[in-house]
């Protein structure tokens, strides 16, 4: 027999792996776990609640001007570029971010690098055996010892992976880390985000009337078949449109936002 959840229930699970999530960023950054995977659809807040966390904890060095601990890293970066990034931020107390950064996890060299640094040793030390004109010149070691956390934020699906040897790379470094997924597969459970986060205040800087904030929510839920995509982005341009164009913002957005 199969057993549904009320809008409710659903609210509730989603609410609470996010608040998950939060709890576990927290516990990287202060160095008791040593590393996250989190997945889900794009823009349901995985990033945003990963960077609010990191930001608030690294108040006090931002107020100072110095340096964060942290580094969110997006798009692509080599597996020597990935090296050179973890001992820049190698240090305790430091966290790295790879947001949506999945060639990583297509390169074998990269995943060799990442896997090293997720060691479950006690002393978790990361080489680069092969010659470098860059490493030398900007006098980065061949090896050193990784003492912070990483966060892996990501839509990829790992049982995707056609692969059999990446899939065994992915599945050693699944086993290095803590991993959340966000189970929002379906399109009512991602309407029923949208609206959540948006009474948590996500459009508080608009300084919307209720009534606008519901009509934004309305038109994003009626025509969530036709958009380009369902998320939060989404609601923030429909936002930037009625902020903008105050009558004619509908008008803007059939042709802005959703598919021809």
């Amino acid at each position: 027999m199969q057993i549904t959840e009320t809008d409710d229930q659903i609210i509730t699970r989603i609410r609470e792996r996010f608040e998950v999530l939060d709890h576990m960023t927290s516990a990287v950054k202060d160095g008791n776990i040593r590393a996250l995977i989190v997945t889900g659809p794009p823009g349901v807040g995985k990033s945003f609640g990963v960077e609010n966390i990191l930001s608030k904890q690294d108040l006090f060095d931002t107020i100072a001007g110095r340096k964060p601990k942290y580094e969110i890293i997006k798009g692509a970066i080599s597996s020597l570029g990935l090296y050179r990034k973890l001992y820049e931020y190698s240090g305790e107390g430091n966290v790295l971010v790879f947001d949506d950064a999945d060639g990583i996890f297509m390169d074998e060299v990269s995943l060799n690098i990442v896997k090293a640094c997720l060691d479950t040793a006690k002393r978790r030390w990361v080489s680069w055996n092969t010659e470098s004109h860059l490493l030398r010149r900007e006098h980065i070691p061949d090896r050193f010892e990784f003492k912070a956390g990483v966060i892996f934020i990501t839509n990829v699906q790992f049982g995707s992976i056609k692969s059999k040897k990446l899939q065994e790379h992915l599945a050693a470094l699944e086993s290095r880390c803590h991993f959340i997924d966000l189970k929002m597969n379906t399109q009512h459970e991602r309407i029923l985000r949208i609206k959540q986060i948006v009474n948590d205040g996500l459009l508080d800087d608009y300084e919307f009337p209720t009534h606008h904030e519901d009509e934004i929510v309305h038109f994003v839920m009626s025509n969530a078949d036709t958009l380009r995509e369902l998320s939060i982005r989404t609601v923030l341009k429909a936002a930037d449109l009625k902020k903008s164009f105050a009558d004619t913002w509908q008008k803007m957005a059939k042709v802005t936002i959703m598919k021809h």
